[in-house]
């Protein structure tokens, strides 16, 4: 499965530990984020990611990728608060994964339901899409 991975500043240091806590997953997954947030993860944890552009250009990458069925998973921690002039609006983001049916987290407790699943194979219907036909597990499309 490919995971894209975004955080605002005040929720990167917490999708580091999350990283860290549940990297026996995610080393089996093909990994991408934006820059910041890869390149603490990758110093953090020693997984493989993939680095796009800093903040909202990287985000827009990963959205790219949504857009063109490359990405399976989203965890998106943001900061519900207040969100910096310099971070990615999720708005769009999101819109693209409910558009797509990407199963998205935007905070710690959802990300470890659907990491859980994960691992359980709750999601291996992903893998059954084509070219954006996906087949639900009744085998009807979606």
């Amino acid at each position: 499965m490919n995971i894209g991975l975004i955080a605002h500043d005040a929720k990167k240091e917490l999708l580091v530990q999350f990283c860290i806590a549940y990297s026996g997953i995610l080393e089996e997954h093909t990994l991408c984020a934006t820059a910041t947030t890869g390149n603490l993860i990758i110093q953090k944890t020693g997984l493989t990611v993939q680095t796009f552009l800093p903040g909202a250009g990287g985000t827009q990458q990963i959205g790219a990728m949504i857009s063109c069925g490359e990405i399976d998973l989203l965890l998106f921690f943001r900061n519900p608060i207040s969100r910096k002039h310099n971070e990615p609006d999720e708005s769009d983001i999101l819109r693209l994964c409910d558009s797509h049916n990407i199963p998205v987290a935007t905070n710690i407790a959802t990300a470890e339901a659907l990491i859980l699943a994960l691992k359980r194979g709750d999601l291996d219907w992903r893998k059954s899409r084509t070219e954006n036909t996906f087949i639900d597990l009744f085998g009807m499309e979606m």
